[in-house]
């Protein structure tokens, strides 16, 4: 009888993993990836303790899994122990792990099942709706590990790229960490609502985070992940800038009037002063010889330079549209030669002399891959996120109409092709793009990572072969992305 129980419960789980996977959006990937190994450290540190958690309003999921006839049974505690032994502990790890899908928190009944349904899960689930959505701290944690985290924060890195790509995943409160020798996700930093930009003190112990919720540069311990100082900044940040030297980093304000760059010096860190510009800034960079920033704002459609050694505004230049994204290219002094510039509303980007302090030309990308942008609601920002390779001989720009990222010779500026970015294939509608936002390379130029704020996912793209291989499944709407050179 009991046997029939089971292989009816069976059935039945079988069945709602399938209909989620019918009704949660279908991600088509580059190239077959090996499925991550699932850690049972980060498991006994962060999955089991949710198993004896009391949430409000719900049982404990320990109060009906240590039943004998549950999918997923848990070991009875022993008399008056509030943990596991770690001989039982294995035992829940391996039934847990066979009720995920490794790499894709997306099928993995454990997951769904215990999800509110508006929110992706199951249908019923007769333990309630644990996780009321897909922002749960808890239902993350799960989703970490299924993705593969692992407790350890600082993995030895192979020799392919001696660097580490952080995406902040803007409409949640975590940073994806990807070892580029992997493609893994191999840290996940925790408790900073919205974040927005990421930078890096040049030896690599701090990380940098821009707090859209709190309005404060959030101060990271690389190694333990941990928020070590926040700094309250003149206003809402968005993306943020680190000196060459580490001395400072450069915030850049919106919304406000007339608009301001903040500076918060890394020793003590305290804002020191807020450089006016003309206009709320959306983004800001050091130019590659580290002597000025540059600020953009989308409501004057200014790109402000900022002179770092006198830290004030020197002169700037004005197009038709919001100022978007940005990339630098260099002399063969160090020193900037050209600006690449996006903006709003058009399918391309523009071009700043820097020496002449003018635009000189704009191109718009090829139409064709096109056809997406309308359903997205990004047809005021179709082409998002700009990039030099380091090793300055090409530059790459997404576009959400062609779903695709196009490459351009440098210093030419001659179109060099492009590569076609995985789709999302909502339920009975047409499939969408997935949305591209920023881009960044390993330092020896032969990956570029491209975040897809629509797909829920980092791509990853051979530069060389120009071949997409692999896609990362990443938080919440990862959009900036940066990369950390490990000295």
């Amino acid at each position: 009888m009991l046997a029939n129980k089971l292989s009816r419960l069976a059935v039945l789980i079988a069945g709602a993993v399938t209909m989620c996977n019918l009704a949660a959006p279908m991600r088509v990937n580059a190239a077959p990836q090996e499925q991550p190994a699932l850690d049972y450290d980060f498991y006994k540190a962060n999955v089991e303790p949710i198993f004896l958690k009391e949430r409000a309003g719900h049982a404990r999921c320990y109060g009906c899994h240590d039943a004998s006839n549950r999918i997923l049974r848990l070991e009875t505690l022993p008399a008056g122990a509030t943990a596991w032994t770690d001989e039982q502990s294995h035992a829940n790890f391996k039934r847990a792990s066979q009720l995920v899908s490794p790499g894709n928190p997306d099928a993995s009944p454990l997951l769904l099942h215990p999800l509110a349904p508006e929110a992706g899960g199951d249908a019923f689930h007769s333990g309630g709706r644990q996780f009321a959505s897909q922002t749960d701290s808890d239902w993350m944690k799960l989703a970490d590990w299924v993705r593969g985290a692992r407790v350890s924060a600082t993995p030895e890195m192979g020799a392919v790229s001696g660097a580490l790509i952080y995406a902040t995943n803007s409409a949640g409160s975590t940073i994806d960490v990807i070892d580029p020798s992997s493609n893994r996700v191999i840290q996940v930093i925790r408790g900073i609502e919205l974040p927005h930009g990421v930078g890096f003190s040049p030896d690599g112990s701090r990380v940098y985070v821009s707090n859209e919720f709190e309005s404060v540069l959030d101060v990271v311990d690389r190694k333990s992940g941990q928020i070590i100082n926040k700094v309250a900044l003149s206003g809402h940040p968005n993306n943020i800038a680190v000196a060459k030297d580490g001395a400072f980093v450069y915030v850049a304000i919106r919304p406000s009037q007339p608009g301001a760059v903040d500076v918060i010096d890394t020793s003590s860190l305290k804002l020191i002063k807020s450089i006016p510009v003309n206009g709320p800034v959306h983004n800001v960079y050091v130019t590659p010889d580290g002597k000025y920033a540059v600020a953009g704002s989308l409501e004057s459609h200014v790109v402000t330079v900022i002179d770092l050694q006198a830290q004030k505004s020197i002169w700037e230049v004005k197009f038709d549209s919001g100022i978007r994204p940005m990339a630098f290219e260099k002399n063969a002094d160090g020193s900037t030669a050209r600006i690449f510039v996006q903006l709003s509303s058009f399918n391309g980007f523009g071009v700043i002399d820097f020496a002449k302090q003018a635009i000189v030309t704009k191109i718009k990308l090829p139409d064709q891959p096109g056809g997406h942008g309308v359903v997205e609601g990004r047809m005021g920002t179709p082409s998002h996120g700009i990039g030099v390779a380091p090793d300055g001989k090409s530059l790459w720009v997404n576009s959400t109409i062609g779903n695709a990222v196009f490459k351009y010779s440098l210093p030419d500026l001659k179109p060099a092709g492009h590569v076609v970015l995985p789709e999302v294939h909502p339920l009975g509608r047409p499939a969408s793009s997935s949305v591209p936002e920023w881009i960044t390379f390993t330092p020896d130029s032969k990956f570029m990572y491209v975040s897809n704020s629509g797909a829920g996912s980092v791509s990853v793209i051979n530069i060389k072969d120009m071949k997409l291989v692999a896609e990362i499944p990443t938080g919440e709407t990862p959009k900036r992305i940066n990369t950390l050179v490990l000295r």
